[in-house]
């Protein structure tokens, strides 16, 4: 079956073309680098995983309700149309809402491989191109994992998000080598971390969990990446190099807000463009959702050196300044805490399992004899 058969609406032409621009940069200098960056790539390298072994794919899934997905939770609830909804209609919703998320997080991840190949191009360290490269494999892999949930578990799929095309299109249109950094490491991958922490910490779903819990162990090293790789860089920038990197990084966090408010799921279901919007704005749970996702975002960019006066003025709008005193680190280690908690209960289980298989072979041979 063709993907394009799944889509909720129509995705339009099958590929989308970026135009290249900037320098491919080679370096002949081989020396070891900076010590943080071979590190991470080392861990990087160390990490590699499989999705196909990793994951317990054989985890059974509702369509109709992939995350256990609340009811309050839904922009619909407590309107007229939910009311007027059966239970198979809500559903649809719950199908329809999920396959929405996972479906950005999947157009997200094939944004950040083709960004992680960027950098591996336009960047003009060593270290950063070789951590680079096990960033590409590591986004792959993420694509590979949201699109077989996607395809098998939930069988829907949406188009990209009109505000993630743009601030992709954004990213990857600019010459200058840090902006796929800026755009993908700080922006896009921090939104992303921060959506996938909220669904995984919610859900009370085995598979899911299991994915989110995975696929953020990785992101953690990403994140680490842009800032070291940022703040290297931005310390000999002029001021007015720095405004115009905040001034990109202003425009991108508005356009990710704006790209939660998810209308086109509710306009499938018949909503008036107006009234999904009212909806999707007077929902508190989306306004808690909402300033989650800058949890990661704020202080990182105030690490790498951004942090002037109008972006400080954004941020005060945006509702998220406080922010910015958040502890990235902690927050980064128990991503990865987390993930290697869920491999620890895995393994304890199914040693468990094989134990108590052999103790029933030796029973059953026993009373045999």
């Amino acid at each position: 079956m063709s993907t394009r058969e799944l889509y909720a609406q129509d995705p339009g032409d099958n590929l989308w073309t970026v135009p290249a621009t900037g320098a491919a940069r080679f370096t002949w200098e081989y020396d070891d680098g900076r010590d943080r960056l071979l590190a991470l790539y080392q861990k990087g390298k160390d990490k590699q995983w499989d999705a196909t072994t990793r994951i317990d794919w054989h985890l059974e899934v509702d369509p109709k309700d992939p995350l256990g997905t609340p009811d309050d939770a839904l922009a619909l609830y407590g309107t007229k149309y939910w009311d007027r909804m059966t239970e198979k209609d809500r559903g649809d919703l719950r199908q329809h809402f999920a396959a929405w998320q996972f479906s950005q997080f999947l157009h997200g991840e094939q944004g950040a491989m083709v960004c992680a190949a960027r950098i591996v191009e336009s960047v003009p360290d060593l270290d950063a191109k070789f951590y680079s490269a096990t960033q590409t494999m590591d986004e792959a892999r993420h694509a590979e994992i949201y699109g077989r949930f996607l395809k098998d578990k939930i069988g829907m799929l949406y188009p990209v998000n009109d505000n993630l095309k743009a601030l992709l299109d954004d990213t990857l249109a600019d010459s200058r080598w840090d902006m796929p950094y800026l755009g993908m490491q700080v922006l896009i991958e921090g939104l992303a971390l921060a959506a996938f922490g909220m669904i995984r910490d919610t859900t009370a779903e085995p598979l899911p969990k299991q994915i989110l819990a995975y696929v953020m162990q990785d992101e953690a090293r990403h994140v680490a990446f842009g800032r070291m790789a940022l703040r290297d860089y931005y310390r000999q920038l002029t001021d007015a190099e720095l405004r115009e990197r905040e001034e990109f990084v202003i425009e991108g966090c508005y356009l990710m807000r704006d790209r939660l408010r998810g209308t086109e799921i509710l306009e499938n279901f018949g909503i008036p463009p107006a009234e999904a919007a009212e909806f999707t704005e007077r929902s508190e749970f989306l306004r808690l959702f909402r300033k989650l996702l800058f949890s990661r975002i704020v202080p990182c960019v105030k690490d790498i050196g951004l942090w002037g006066e109008r972006l400080q003025r954004a941020y005060v709008d945006l509702g998220v300044f406080e922010l910015g005193d958040a502890n990235l680190d902690l927050l980064m280690a128990q991503d990865e805490e987390l993930a290697e908690r869920l491999d620890a209960e895995r393994f304890a289980a199914e040693e468990a399992a094989r134990t108590a298989e052999v103790a029933d072979a030796i029973a059953r041979g026993a009373a045999a004899d």
